[in-house]
């Protein structure tokens, strides 16, 4: 998608791995924001008969998918965290189908303003430029780690390894127009999501009356 989102208004939420981009992305989801993830979309891309899927058979060899025709995910990983050339590689048969579908789904977005989950988006160097503001989901490192463990049953030195990959909490705070700190479990979020929304209804009112 060489060009911005064709919306009067839109948010790139972000966040480390283990932040709570989902979680939050649900809250907005419940107050009436259009949610586009683009972490689902490559998910649906690499699922048994996904459209990416023959081209990463064909660059990576058969032995790449599971049993049931899906991108075998943990043996990709290991791949393109020891070769960056195999990264960039994935990343060209992945990223401009991420972007067609994303072009996509915001084209039909019937909410007040679109929230676009980037998980790389301070990394991607491009999506900056394609939406009005940034939000960055926050929380202290530790809490990363133990998250990442209990839900993906990794150990402590794997999400550390995948956390070094990305921009650094402070590099990310500082690209971001808007935080929410996710430290102290639902109910913490609950006001700053209720606070931020109401933010982005006014901001997307004023643009359309400007247009």
């Amino acid at each position: 998608m060489a060009t911005r989102p064709q919306l009067a208004f839109s948010i790139g939420l972000t966040g480390g791995i283990g932040c709570g981009k989902s979680t939050v992305a649900d809250m907005f989801a419940a107050l009436g924001a259009s949610i586009v993830d683009t972490d689902l979309i490559a998910h649906s891309l690499t699922a048994p008969h996904g459209a990416a899927m023959p081209a990463l058979l064909a660059e990576f060899g058969a032995d790449f998918a599971t049993p049931d025709g899906a991108l075998d995910r943990a043996k990709m990983r290991a791949l393109v965290f020891s070769d960056a050339g195999a990264r960039a590689r994935l990343e060209a048969i992945l990223h401009p189908r991420i972007r067609d579908a994303t072009a996509a789904a915001a084209a039909i977005a019937t909410g007040p303003y679109v929230i676009f989950v980037v998980p790389l988006l301070i990394e991607s160097g491009t999506w900056r430029e394609r939406v009005s503001r940034v939000l960055a989901i926050d929380c202290s490192e530790e809490t990363q780690v133990a998250r990442v463990m209990t839900r993906s049953a990794l150990a402590a030195d794997q999400v550390r390894a995948i956390m070094a990959t990305q921009v650094t909490r402070a590099q990310r705070l500082a690209a971001a127009d808007d935080v929410i700190v996710n430290d102290d479990g639902l109910e913490a979020l609950r006001p700053q999501v209720e606070r931020l929304h109401a933010l982005y209804i006014a901001k997307a009112t004023d643009r359309d009356k400007q247009e």
